[in-house]
């Protein structure tokens, strides 16, 4: 892995002062609950998250980092090598796409390769899915704003029945809450007609800012002003190799650098035994799990 040069995103953004990031990362470092290993990029991410307000960073931060201790489902043992990983690489593809739209957006696509619903486990999909991400945005450095795609073409109830609530609002919780990305739209395209079965998962964890940025495409020309068809894939109408062949290249990336990704979760945990004042646990974030049982579908 190859962090995104520190120099070239600064003078991208020159709004964003190196000496403000500089104690940011003092400020993370005398945090004694927090890895002392948290580079000056990690923290750029953040920064810039969230509009260059250190309190609010601060908050954010910490929020993610005691997210990513207590998901024990997306973010611990984070091995390319674990069957359950390797299985989901099987099962769906999700690409970084290269270039930007005209606004300077990044966009991430997500869609099933498998359409098997015994063999999709939503927990290790959204596992595999922020190891891209993280090893995405690590490489790539801040961005103006990323956009979300999530192709739902061979999606069934069956895929819909094996989505967990506690599981769904966990995931929307990190999110909306702590993920270190300035989201500018979160996308389904070819759509299905249970699409209400889906907004039922989702939507009672959903605030209003992630509502605003939420689409839902039955005519994939329209999606297409939001992203631009030569972005996509071959099987889109793109320039890109197909996605079938895109993902294999990026989960490569993820084998080759299994060490890293390794050290890279364990350096984005806490310490609760080193925390200041009271330790928190997984309730404090989510609630009590007992209360949500999996979505019945009719």
């Amino acid at each position: 892995m190859r962090e995104a040069d520190l120099a070239d995103q600064y003078e991208r953004f020159p709004a964003i002062k190196s000496s403000e990031v500089q104690k940011f990362v003092e400020w993370i470092h005398a945090q004694p609950h927090i890895s002392d290993r948290f580079s000056e990029g990690e923290a750029l991410h953040f920064f810039h998250a969230c509009r260059c307000s250190m309190e609010v960073a601060k908050q954010v931060l910490d929020t993610n980092l005691t997210a990513r201790t207590h998901l024990d489902e997306f973010f611990v043992n984070l091995d390319s090598e674990r069957p359950e990983i390797r299985r989901a690489m099987k099962t769906v593809s999700i690409v970084p796409l290269p270039g930007a739209t005209p606004e300077g957006y990044r966009v991430i696509l997500a869609k099933l390769d498998d359409f098997n619903a015994s063999n999709y486990n939503y927990a290790d999909v959204m596992k595999l899915y922020c190891m891209v991400f993280d090893y995405w945005m690590y490489e790539d450095g801040i961005q103006p704003g990323h956009v979300i795609v999530i192709d739902l073409k061979g999606t069934s109830l069956g895929h819909v029945a094996r989505i967990g609530l506690l599981q769904m609002k966990k995931f929307l919780f990190y999110l909306q809450e702590a993920a270190a990305i300035r989201l500018i739209g979160f996308h389904f395209i070819n759509i299905v007609p249970f699409m209400d079965k889906i907004l039922a998962l989702m939507t009672p964890f959903m605030k209003k800012e992630l509502t605003s940025v939420l689409h839902m495409h039955s005519d994939i020309n329209e999606f297409y002003k939001c992203v631009p068809k030569e972005m996509m894939p071959k099987e889109y109408g793109g320039q890109l190799e197909e996605s079938s062949l895109a993902k294999e290249i990026y989960y490569k990336k993820l084998l080759d650098n299994r060490k890293e990704m390794l050290e890279f979760e364990t350096r984005h945990q806490v310490n609760e035994k080193l925390r200041p004042g009271k330790a928190k646990n997984a309730s404090d974030l989510f609630g009590i799990e007992g209360n949500f049982k999996k979505l019945d579908i009719d």
